[in-house]
């Protein structure tokens, strides 16, 4: 299937974003591992921490309520006021009507082009006339060079070298020079940073930086708009930019709202750093979802999580992967990982969320051959793919029979691979590898009774 990169329509007219979204502000909050949330103040104003080197914020960041307005202003005939969509699987899951934010459907492909615009647009003629520069394996890169296009700026954005061919392609095609380099983001972001130390061109990071997060926040706005009754919104957190924008759109408007945001189990950088009150690094993420493979929270976005954020939750990578494939069979949605998270999350514990629900789709690029294997890994842990190596006697006809033990219990072979020469083997055995489609995990032990009762080893 096909990755979806947005469309390529013309570009709207929006005006400027209000001026640069900085101001003094009060002392952070006591850190704690799951932050029961505060009500905003009557601007709907949030504190953040120093920004991290390259932000372009410094000390005493505060981001309003008008601060975001003004970004919906700026947004406005740029970015799409993307659908709410229903999920009747889900809402039977939770007992109350649940909601996907379609950001998988915005232009480029996700959430990512509101803040790079609202950034790229706050700059000074003179700062346009250096250029931006960015670091991405996807996302982030599109947005910025759309952006970046539509307000008649030169843009370079550095991917790694395995970066997918199609955000590659993508991102060129929005009008970015792409340089790649290294094998990881870290490296590629580096290289942006010395880049722009170099010719003088600005930095745009991906989410450590108050107009970034303003834009992000026009998200929070849309959801209160089309579904004003809506008691939680669930929302996947990388760097954070995403979850601190809607956070201070929602809490300023109704606090009584619970915000939710998940990460991925092998790259959730924000429960320690809740708990020790300040950002952690935490080493080698490992995740499907690298739009939220992130080993760092921002500074900026940390310090509005930890005030404004009910819990951070994380899921698991099959669970990751069950949530795409539901994106994508039940809702007709193509989802990447990373914006399948909150749907993991409700997955993992629709009892625990109060509704109405609004789960946040973040994006929807996902390379067609990770696609592939994600969803032959979610048919898997739905129990609905099976792998299976077992022994038989090598004869004419065995293969047949045990063919035919497998269409009794109505199983579909997808691939049959046979071995008869490894030093594992008798002279007279063979080692079949099975790969079936099944209905579930009653079918899958149906199947391995039906081998076993007909006198065959299973060994996986």
């Amino acid at each position: 299937m096909a990755a979806r990169h947005g469309d390529e329509d013309g570009p709207g007219s929006g005006s400027g974003p209000a001026s640069h979204l900085t101001s003094p502000a009060p002392a952070s909050a006591p850190a704690t591992a799951s932050p029961a949330a505060s009500p905003a103040g009557s601007e709907g104003s949030v504190s953040g921490g120093s920004a991290s080197e390259g932000s372009g914020s410094g000390t005493g960041t505060r981001i309003t309520l008008d601060d975001i307005r003004g970004a919906q202003k700026a947004l406005s005939g740029v970015s799409r006021l993307t659908a709410l969509e229903g999920s009747r699987y889900l809402s039977g899951l939770v007992g109350a009507p649940v909601h996907f934010k379609c950001e998988n459907l915005q232009r480029t492909g996700s959430f990512k082009l509101r803040g790079g615009y609202v950034r790229i647009a706050g700059l000074s003629p003179e700062e346009r006339a250096a250029g931006v520069v960015a670091a991405s394996a996807g996302n982030h890169a599109q947005g910025v060079a759309l952006a970046a296009s539509l307000l008649g700026v030169r843009s370079t954005v550095f991917m790694p070298e395995g970066a997918p061919l199609p955000k590659i392609a993508a991102t060129r095609d929005y009008g970015a020079e792409v340089r790649l380099y290294g094998q990881i983001v870290d490296e590629t972001m580096r290289a942006a940073k010395e880049y722009a130390e170099r010719t003088g061109a600005v930095f745009i990071h991906p989410f450590d930086h108050p107009d970034i997060i303003a834009g992000q926040g026009t998200v929070g706005l849309e959801i209160l708009e089309q579904c004003p009754e809506v008691r939680t919104v669930v929302v996947g957190i990388g760097g954070g930019g995403l979850a601190a924008g809607i956070a201070v759109a929602v809490k300023a408007l109704r606090p009584d709202v619970r915000v939710v945001g998940v990460q991925a189990e092998g790259a959730a950088a924000y429960p320690p750093s809740l708990a020790a009150g300040r950002p952690v690094t935490i080493d080698a993420p490992v995740t499907m979802a690298d739009g939220i493979k992130v080993g760092r929270p921002g500074d900026v976005p940390f310090q509005i999580i930890e005030n404004l954020v009910d819990e951070v939750r994380t899921v698991t990578e099959d669970e990751l992967s069950s949530a795409l494939l539901l994106c994508l069979e039940r809702a007709k949605l193509v989802v990447e990982p990373a914006g399948a998270s909150p749907v993991a999350a409700l997955l993992s514990a629709p009892e625990s969320f109060e509704g109405p629900v609004v789960a946040v789709l973040s994006g929807g690029n996902v390379d067609p051959l990770l696609m592939q294997r994600i969803l032959r890994h979610g048919m898997a842990a739905a129990g609905r793919y099976l792998s299976l190596r077992l022994r038989l006697t090598d004869r004419p006809g065995a293969l047949a029979t045990l063919l035919g033990v497998l269409s009794t219990v109505d199983a579909n072979v997808l691939d049959v691979g046979h071995v008869r020469t490894n030093p594992r083997l008798g002279l007279s055995e063979a080692e079949v590898e099975l790969h079936l489609e099944t209905k579930g995990p009653d079918h899958c032990e149906d199947v391995r009774e039906a081998l076993r009762g007909a006198g065959y080893t299973v060994m996986a």
